[in-house]
């Protein structure tokens, strides 16, 4: 699978481990070995995951860890901001990493399921617009377009 051209610099795990360490602190939960190694294999995962995915991945490294300790996990950094769902459209949530990510918006093939990652200012700039003719302040937003890959286009549905 392709690596994201938007993820966050290597540097930047050490932060993110810190920012978790303290929101489960706040929780009174702990920074347990099993929510380290599946934080820092999601950080340097670099592409959209499920749950499942990610499980099948790190249970090959560590078979230990349990799915539900991999779907509560992922949970946790999305409540403190370090990943966020992305319904993508296949009936699971997939996960991507949000510390220090540039922003970014996503192309979906509806038959194969790649994702391809784009950013166009031109977007950005006609969004600010409408909000501001709208008097609408904005927190964030999801730009998905579904469609057919170069591969899938002339493929019989």
């Amino acid at each position: 699978m392709e690596q994201s051209k938007f993820a966050a610099p290597p540097d930047s795990i050490e932060k993110a481990r810190e920012i978790f360490e303290k929101y489960l602190q706040q929780k009174a939960l702990r920074l347990t070995p099993q929510r380290r190694f599946i934080l820092d294999y999601f950080l340097q995962a670099e592409w959209h995951l499920s749950a499942e995915e990610l499980y099948q991945r790190i249970r090959k490294l560590d078979p230990n860890i349990g799915y539900s300790t991999v779907y509560r996990t992922l949970k946790l950094l999305g409540d403190c901001h370090l990943a966020r769902e992305l319904p993508l459209g296949d009936e699971r949530l997939h996960f991507e990493p949000m510390y220090k990510v540039q922003h970014h918006d996503h192309l979906i093939c509806k038959r194969c399921g790649k994702i391809m990652e784009f950013y166009r200012q031109q977007i950005e700039d006609l969004q600010q617009e409408i909000c501001a003719e709208y008097n609408f302040v904005p927190t964030h937003h999801n730009h998905e377009i579904y469609g057919y890959c170069s591969s899938c286009k002339g493929v019989e549905n």
